[in-house]
């Protein structure tokens, strides 16, 4: 990915009103703005953790996101009138779970229900190197690390991974959901009442998987963020909606990466979201049109952000085991140190494409080394490997790939060429901010129409 280049509760519906919305009565004088301040960082913070327990006791999804609704909105009546608790997630878990305990105990007609009730704990699942770093003689994991791997289990669609994940962990409305991936609320609905049916009814295990199946699953789990990552990030994706998945996508990566601190390659992923976002307010201009990388402020980058990435890679790859996550997020790295376009090390840029062909081939990734070798070794040789690429078929339809082709012909000069190609490109464009750009190059190559005529 780069820039300018190559079911919920109650059978699906939105979560509770956002915390900061009025609660029950208030006492005169009480601190409404703290409360509802402390409320809205509970919600952002421990939503899945929340979630996760209660599912740990019941096994119930749309219970335990029912119960954690009512332990918010029981947080907005009584800390202005308790005061805010110590330790804000432990009270929101034990009212969510006390909470599911008697919802299940009035609702107990059999004794499966009531020993579903009286199971107050998990039980202890061997996780070996899944414990987190400061978790002691815990060998317990995080119940969201649980809840992760469930949501993004094999026997589940990959839309259903992806919505479920959110929806779970982020707490995230079906509609805030449905309006990031542009389909609409009640195919999102649809598809989390369907994938909260697969659990019950195939008997998906609430746990992190085996140790012989883990690479594989960790595997789905990181590709599940990445596209969370990508739904926010892709060109275009200005909407709150968008910027909130992304927001959530890095903070998700934060978590599996602090619960699974052996794992390098989660901590690869959250170094490559990272570097991206930290370029996120220069990519697009005041009218919302793209700024393609070349000619990004890079004033307007965020260094701290940038820091924070460069030091998360620097603790993967000392684990020496890299993967394709490590891989781009030390492309992105390149990038993000160079002081501009010209002080890029395109080379390395090239050889670390090569390198990721090589862990994870495909087509958009030698699309993407096609760019960094023209960068390096000049726009004819670039566009040698894409007409091999057109040639090969792989990437029919894809609009980068006729939008690359069109840029070398633009630098070599070759400007009816480059017109055709920023045409084909159009006309597969998928946003109107990139149908936008491609309008405005097609304009520069043609240039302006001579007296009395009219552009086609």
């Amino acid at each position: 990915m780069s820039d300018g280049s190559a079911g919920g509760a109650r059978g699906g519906g939105d979560a509770a009103p956002r915390p900061g919305a009025p609660g029950g009565a208030r006492p005169e004088g009480a601190p409404d703005g703290r409360v509802k301040e402390a409320v809205a960082a509970a919600w952002s913070e421990e939503w899945g953790r929340v979630v996760a327990a209660v599912i740990a006791v019941t096994g119930d999804w749309d219970l335990a996101e029912e119960c954690a609704q009512d332990a918010f909105e029981r947080a907005l009546e009584r800390w202005p009138r308790d005061g805010v608790p110590r330790s804000p997630g432990a009270w929101l878990t034990t009212t969510a779970r006390n909470r599911a305990v008697d919802r299940l105990r009035r609702a107990a007609n059999e004794a499966l229900k009531l020993r579903q009730a009286a199971r107050l704990a998990p039980e202890p699942v061997a996780t070996g190197d899944l414990v987190p770093a400061d978790a002691g003689g815990d060998a317990l994991p995080d119940d969201r690390l649980r809840l992760i791997f469930t949501c993004c289990h094999p026997a589940l669609p990959l839309p259903a991974q992806v919505a479920l994940t959110l929806r779970t962990l982020t707490g995230l409305g079906t509609a805030e959901i449905a309006r990031a991936f542009l389909v609409p609320e009640k195919t999102m609905a649809q598809r989390l009442t369907r994938a909260k049916s697969k659990i019950r009814n195939a008997g998906i295990p609430f746990r992190v998987p085996r140790r012989e199946v883990l690479p594989e699953r960790t595997s789905a789990v990181l590709a599940v963020l990445y596209l969370l990552f990508n739904a926010g990030y892709a060109p275009g994706a200005a909407g709150p909606d968008q910027r909130r998945v992304t927001a959530e996508a890095i903070r998700l990566a934060r978590l599996v990466a602090r619960l699974m601190p052996r794992e390098p390659e989660a901590a690869g992923l959250l170094a490559l979201m990272l570097l991206h976002d930290a370029r996120a307010a220069a990519r697009t201009d005041e009218a919302g049109d793209l700024v393609p990388l070349e000619e990004q402020d890079r004033t307007l980058w965020d260094r701290a952000r940038i820091a924070e990435g460069v030091a998360v890679l620097d603790g993967a790859l000392a684990l020496r085991r890299p993967g394709p996550y490590q891989v781009q997020a030390a492309i992105a790295a390149c990038h993000a140190d160079a002081p501009g376009p010209r002080e890029t090390d395109w080379k390395q840029i090239a050889l670390l494409y090569a390198e990721l062909a090589r862990r994870a081939p495909g087509p958009v990734v030698e699309l993407n080394r096609a760019v960094a070798v023209a960068m390096d070794e000049g726009p004819a040789r670039g566009l040698e490997l894409v007409e091999a690429l057109a040639a090969s078929g792989e990437l029919t339809g894809y609009h980068l790939l006729p939008a690359t082709r069109a840029d070398l012909l633009r630098r070599l000069g070759e400007r009816h060429p480059a017109a055709s190609a920023y045409r084909e490109a159009l006309a597969l464009a998928p946003t109107e901010a990139e149908r936008r750009f491609l309008l405005r190059r097609l304009s520069e190559v043609e240039g302006p129409p001579a007296p009395g005529t009219r552009r086609p």
